[in-house]
């Protein structure tokens, strides 16, 4: 797929570019950032230069994931990163962060329904799956409040530096957006 650009109400979402480079290392620098994503920790310069310009345009050469850079549609300091991976029989998962300056503010839910809208529409996604590790209550409150429906725990479902960890799976389905799916879908009954 070629690079697109999503815009939400505040944000402007684009693919990375080299200028993005020194803010994408200085936002890695935090704790949490390195803590609950599977970045490497710790993060160097070298590896936000390998992320931004060899893994990014790879990946959306290769169709298996979609990595944006996120900033104010006026322009302005680099808020956060998010993603869309791992296309599986018409499921997609969203991943992101958000530098810890700008946490607080509604912009990870908004960038989370942004790439929501872009997948139920433009990539024909019938399920979008968050995951996280138990305990990391931000990524859960952003995902709560995009409106995923949080199933349960997987038992050693997320990779993170080496080790299996516990993680939280949620799902938003284009119904919960009032968005039509490309499929039917016909719910169980208990």
């Amino acid at each position: 797929m070629e690079p697109v650009t999503l815009t939400t109400e505040r944000l402007s979402l684009r693919v990375f570019a080299p200028e993005d480079i020194d803010e994408v290392h200085e936002a890695c620098q935090d704790p949490d950032i390195q803590r609950w994503t599977s970045i490497p920790s710790p993060y160097a310069r070298v590896d936000a230069e390998n992320f931004i310009l060899r893994v990014v345009p790879s990946q959306w050469q290769a169709d298996s994931e979609y990595a944006f850079a996120v900033r104010p549609r006026d322009g302005g300091p680099l808020i956060a990163a998010a993603s869309l991976h791992h296309p599986r029989s018409g499921t997609w998962e969203v991943g992101y962060w958000t530098a810890k300056e700008q946490r607080g503010r509604g912009h990870s839910t908004e960038i989370v329904l942004g790439l929501a809208r872009w997948a139920f529409t433009d990539l024909r996604c019938t399920r979008l799956e968050w995951r996280a590790e138990v305990g990391n209550t931000g990524s859960r409150a952003v995902a709560e409040k995009a409106g995923f429906t949080v199933e349960g725990v997987h038992r050693a479902g997320l990779l993170n530096k080496g080790t299996l960890r516990d993680c939280w799976v949620g799902a938003l389905l284009p119904s919960d957006l009032g968005m039509e799916s490309p499929l039917p879908y016909l719910p169980a009954r208990l």
